[in-house]
Formats: structure tokens, C-alpha cells, sequence
């Protein structure tokens, strides 16, 4: 069974965030002893693009964005525009697939696997929708999902409400969806504690992805966080 090096890296602004994935995917790349990494976190407020585009979809000017303290960041994975920020628990996986399964398909239906599972543990029931991707409770999502894999390393990956401030996506189209609604954990049962979700989260991925999960520090990655600390995985 594999080892995956899991952390809670806590909160950090979308372009920091952004540079330890990369350094991460950079590690994995050079080191193919090594089958992955699965980073949470939350993020400051921020309104990420992915390849498909979502500039169209901001519904007021990103200078009346910026003024409300909401960054504005075009990225490399896939979708649309999306929205993060605090009381959210955004995951990134970076794994080497050649070590699971190289198929793209198999690869973004296990991340909405994993959250289902997810909810299932914590007694909320989430679902599929045929035409959109993401994790949905009835007609409103609870989870985005959007990834980029090059040389069969992820990056990016999934952004799981918990109790986040949704009016935020009333300044978007999210996901370029204008039929549907967006939810949260709490606003499904305000009784759901983050700490449980996020043991739910930690178990369903070693289900869905086979893997074992290890937060035991003893290899160094070149990177430091905004306090200046080195930041150690396996």
C-alpha cells in the first residue's frame, strides 16, 4: 500500500498556497519513490479561474472586487471560476498516478468519491449531477472540484464547504452555473464540527485512493512559510 504525506497546512493566502503546490508537484516529479502529498488548508478570499475561463462569470468589475479585499486569481486547472475563503476545506492532492491508476476520468470521479464518502460518514447524504462536476446535495453543490495533472502528477483538486460565507458566490456565476445553488456542511446541520470532517475526509481518501496516510516529518522540502519556518514531509 502506498504512503501518502498528508498535512494541515491551516490558513494561507491562494499565491502562497499556489507556490507549495508547485514545489511539492516539483518533488514528486524528481523523487518517484515517493507516491504523493495531500495538503489542506483555507484561503484567504479569493476568485480562482481555471482554463476554461469564468472572467465573464464575475458579476461586478474586479476593481469593486478587489476594494471588497477579494483577490482575483487566474489558474492552470480545469473549470470555471470559482470561489474560496475561510471556512472552507480545500484539498490538494499531488500524486504520481502511475502509482494508482493513470486514468484523468478515474482519477476526478475518485476525488467525488472521496467526498461522498465523506459526507456519507458525517450522516449528509451528496451526489453527482450528470452535466457538472463537483459533490451536490439535492440542487445545491457543496464541493468543487478542478485539477491539473502533467507527466501524471496532480495538482489542485477539491474545495469542500464547511461553514463558509456563500454570499460570496452571489457576486459569481460559480463554476459558470446560474441554475443551481451552492450549500455548506453547516448550513445542512450546524452541529457538524470541522475536526470531524476532516477525520472523514482523512479516512475516505485511504478507502477511495488505497493509500495509507503519514504525517510523520522527515524529508525536506525547499520552501518556507510566511513565518519563516521550514516546512518538513515524508
Amino acid at each position: 500500500m502506498e504512503k501518502v504525506s498528508f498535512m494541515n497546512l491551516g490558513k494561507l493566502k491562494y499565491e502562497k498556497a499556489l507556490s507549495i503546490q508547485n514545489q511539492l508537484f516539483e518533488y514528486a516529479k524528481d523523487h518517484k519513490e515517493a507516491a504523493g502529498f495531500f495538503i489542506i488548508l483555507e484561503h484567504e478570499p479569493v476568485f480562482t479561474i481555471g482554463r476554461e475561463g469564468g472572467l465573464e462569470n464575475l458579476l461586478y468589475t474586479q476593481e469593486v472586487m478587489k476594494a471588497r479585499g477579494i483577490d482575483i486569481y487566474e489558474t492552470n486547472r480545469g473549470g470555471n471560476i470559482t470561489y474560496h475563503g475561510p471556512g472552507q476545506i480545500v484539498g490538494y492532492p499531488i500524486l504520481d498516478l502511475s502509482k494508482f491508476n493513470k486514468d484523468l476520468r478515474w482519477y476526478v470521479d475518485a476525488i467525488e468519491e472521496m467526498i461522498i464518502k465523506t459526507l456519507k460518514k458525517i450522516d449528509i447524504v451528496g451526489g453527482r449531477k450528470k452535466k457538472h462536476r463537483g459533490v451536490w446535495v439535492m440542487d445545491h453543490k457543496l464541493c468543487a472540484v478542478g485539477i491539473r495533472v502533467k507527466n501524471w502528477i496532480t495538482m489542485h483538486g477539491f474545495a469542500l464547504n464547511y461553514n463558509t460565507d456563500l454570499d460570496y458566490f452571489k457576486l459569481i456565476h460559480p463554476c459558470g452555473i446560474t441554475e443551481f445553488g451552492v450549500t455548506s456542511i453547516t448550513s445542512i446541520n450546524k452541529d457538524i464540527k470541522k475536526e470531524m470532517v476532516i477525520e472523514a475526509l482523512k479516512t475516505s481518501f485511504e478507502e477511495v485512493m488505497h493509500c495509507h496516510l503519514v504525517g510523520d516529518k522527515i524529508k525536506e522540502v525547499a520552501y518556507k512559510n510566511d513565518e519563516d519556518k521550514t516546512i518538513m514531509v515524508d
